[in-house]
């Protein structure tokens, strides 16, 4: 064997298009190979959902090639032939029936690249040059690293695949037009100059040098996704063994399962606990959910106590975004006037909904499936012990919470018969799903509100079976958009979500369609709060709100108004979306006292309409 193909047999793996083209020795081929390759490149970086396809296609057939390539040079070795054969198969089903789907495209392409990683490990322990050795164990390891990276983070890998192959296979199809522009101008030197540069000392040294350099490089950025991810990863919530259900549950909706001392942060004075309960999805099945319950330590020796029922805005759609699982709410910060009403010696019970902490669909902006699960927290309050909750409620919530107290107070008196609204505060409500999809609808919406929509759109999708997500998402993106909704807002990995809209945004929308037409806009508007509304309203928001518009705060208090609604409506000049609740906002004591004079028999309050 000459000295060439001994080197040639020593060095790192490459894919299979690289060394078909060393066999090339047209430089015209080369050039026009080259320009293809490049523009090829400029498609996936710049458009990676339209050029799915054509990515498919060339890393279909690229991993064919080089499978038969290997199997061919296996030279009997069992665990080289299995690794080709791992190739071809793959290779295959790109060209059947992945290429064309980015759902699968993620999966496929992190097997690939970890069978990749092992042919390369192997080539690490064969004869070689000890830089070659290096460079072939440090990018087989890195390549096993991105392939377990791509099946961690489906949605991201999309744009890895768009960046990081596509400006491989820029370099490589410009690499082609140099040597094919080198091969033309060096048509008139003698092959002995060329052999003779080629074998020189200086030469291989370099190479030596940029082998190691490369390899240092390789091993910083696997090491740096691997550490990223393990961030990502450490920042989301873990839902514990107490969410989970046993086999068998009461039978009756609003029933205790179990309760547990909640270990985060609590008021002064206050006892919390978390329970879980029986409920009822938005379709009427049985269910379960979980809350806390935030009751004053010492309670009172006689008498009843006043319950308020705190629907929470805003966490994210998975199980784990169940603010139960947070350190940090149950406090003022994420309780409005929390401090005051335990001292007042109210309970307050504040629902995670159906589907956070506990395993179901979630009900995002779903009326029904909101309200069962809040309604369901307030009468499994009786069975606690030490506590004397009264049988009158207030409901109180903010944004989606908002539009979960409407619907709360709406089918009390049918779904919970034993309870009674005394009065509903709506802080700044998502009170119209129509109107908030238009406004997620617009062709400016941001990234973070593309996450929004995914939030909005799965659990539809999930509870009406008449809704289908591919009428509404773009075709290839079904993983990004359901990848979004396993996020919370609180963690670092919903960042991940948002670059990943804002990265496939620039190539074309996530969503196609209009979000309020056909099945879908029917389902959001029967999940409109209409009343009737037994109880006072008390609605208040922010003038600079920057998630639900003021202006579709005061149209929903004009028609609240027109239909002759006890209302008080307050509008909180320079208060943002979240500002309006903090415990520096005027609103607190507002709040407080409206509800206070609710449980007061006999007494009124300001109407802010004009009758």
């Amino acid at each position: 064997m000459t000295e060439a193909a001994q080197s040639h047999q020593r060095a790192p793996r490459r894919s299979a298009l690289p060394r078909l083209l060393d066999r090339t020795a047209r430089p015209p081929l080369l050039i026009a190979i080259g320009f293809v390759i490049v523009v090829l490149g400029i498609l996936i970086v710049f458009r990676p959902l339209t050029s799915l396809a054509l990515l498919g296609v060339y890393l279909g057939l690229s991993a064919i090639v080089a499978g038969v390539l290997d199997f061919a040079g296996a030279e009997g070795s069992r665990w080289r032939r299995a690794l080709a054969a791992g190739w071809v198969v793959g290779g295959i089903a790109l060209l059947i029936w992945l290429g064309r789907d980015i759902d699968n495209l993620p999966p496929t392409l992190g097997v690939l690249l970890m069978l990749a990683g092992l042919a390369s490990l192997g080539q690490a322990v064969s004869r070689g040059r000890f830089s070659q050795r290096i460079l072939s164990a440090t990018w087989g390891g890195s390549q096993i690293v991105f392939g377990i990276l791509a099946l961690t983070w489906p949605d991201v890998t999309v744009l890895v695949v768009a960046v990081v192959f596509g400006v491989r296979t820029i370099v490589f199809g410009a690499a082609l037009l140099v040597r094919g522009g080198t091969a033309l101008a060096a048509v008139g030197r003698s092959s002995a100059e060329t052999t003779k540069r080629a074998a020189s000392r200086a030469r291989r040294v370099w190479a030596d040098v940029g082998r190691i350099a490369l390899s240092m490089l390789l091993v910083a950025t696997a090491a740096g996704g691997w550490l990223l991810s393990d961030w990502l990863e450490a920042g989301a919530p873990v839902v514990d063994s107490f969410y989970n259900p046993p086999s068998e549950v009461p039978a009756d909706h609003g029933r205790i399962i179990r309760t547990d001392a909640y270990t985060g942060r609590a008021p002064q004075g206050a006892e919390v606990r978390r329970i879980l309960y029986t409920t009822q999805d938005a379709l009427g099945r049985p269910a379960v959910g979980s809350a806390m319950v935030i009751a004053p330590a010492e309670p009172p020796e006689q008498g009843l106590q006043p319950v308020v029922v705190w629907n929470h805005g805003t966490t994210g759609v998975a199980r784990g975004c169940a603010p139960s699982l947070s350190d940090g709410t149950a406090t003022q910060w994420a309780i409005p006037g929390l401090d005051e009403a335990i001292a007042r010696g109210w309970i307050v019970v504040a629902p995670d909904y159906s589907g956070q902490g506990a395993p179901g669909i979630f009900p995002y902006l779903i009326g029904e499936g909101e309200a069962r699960s809040a309604l369901d927290a307030a009468l499994a309050l009786r069975e606690l012990p030490r506590l004397h909750p009264m049988s009158r409620i207030a409901v109180w919530g903010h944004s989606q919470g908002g539009h979960a107290a409407l619907w709360t107070s709406q089918i009390a008196a049918e779904y919970a018969p034993r309870l009674t609204v005394v009065g509903t505060a709506a802080i700044a409500p998502a009170a119209d799903p129509v109107a908030l999809a238009e406004e997620l609808s617009q062709s400016d919406a941001g990234a973070l509100l593309s996450v929004l929509v995914s939030w909005v759109l799965v659990p539809y999708a999930d509870t009406y079976p008449e809704i289908d997500l591919d009428d509404y998402v773009t075709p290839g993106a079904r993983t990004i958009v359901r990848e979004m909704t396993a996020r919370c807002l609180s963690e670092p990995g919903v960042m991940v979500s948002a670059l990943t809209a804002l990265g496939v945004s620039e190539d074309r929308p996530l969503y196609s369609g209009d979000l309020t037409s056909g099945t879908l806009g029917r389902r959001l508007a029967q999940n409109v709060p209409t009343g009737p509304w037994t109880a006072p309203l008390f609605i208040a928001w922010g003038a600079e709100d920057e998630v639900i518009p003021p202006s579709s705060q005061r149209d929903f208090v004009d028609k609240l108004c027109e239909a002759g609604q006890p209302l008080r409506a307050t509008e909180y000049p320079d208060r943002i979306h979240q500002d309006v609740l903090q415990p520096s906002s005027p609103l607190v004591p507002v709040l407080l006292r409206w509800t206070e004079l609710r449980f007061t028999p006999a007494t009124t309050d300001i109407d802010s309409c004009t009758r």
